[in-house]
């Protein structure tokens, strides 16, 4: 069973996304940075490789997708409560990034998201707990 997840997303400015992140706490991993990727630290075992986009073409024999244009992954967060989501997602549009939907509350989940400056959307939830049942 793996034991990390490395999820790599295409930037067009690596200076730019690394200032949007960290705008929303988010840290680095400096060891594996240089001036064409980055390793954002996103939990204890859970990392996003933001790479330049030739970078991140060396990698894969395919075209390369816009985040603009299409959608190529939805990224989704779990975070501690109603509030933490509407914050970063406040942080997210402050940083330079947009909304594209209103939150919605399904009564067992509040969502809300965001785009990153190069359009990646960035789905964030807080799972509510269901009540104790009744004895």
């Amino acid at each position: 069973m793996a034991k990390q997840i490395f999820v790599n997303l295409p930037v067009a400015d690596l200076k730019g996304a690394i200032a949007f992140f960290s705008a929303l706490g988010f840290t680095f991993n400096p060891q594996w940075t240089d001036d064409t990727a980055t390793c954002m630290i996103v939990g204890d075992n859970i990392f996003v490789m933001l790479l330049v986009r030739d970078r991140f073409q060396s990698f894969t024999p395919k075209p390369v997708a816009d985040a603009r244009q299409s959608t190529e992954v939805l990224i989704c967060l779990a975070l501690d409560s109603r509030e933490a989501v509407d914050a970063m997602v406040r942080q997210a549009v402050a940083a330079g990034g947009s909304t594209y939907k209103a939150a919605e509350d399904h009564d067992f989940m509040y969502s809300h998201s965001f785009q990153d400056l190069d359009g990646h959307i960035w789905e964030l939830v807080h799972l509510v707990e269901p009540a104790p049942a009744a004895a």
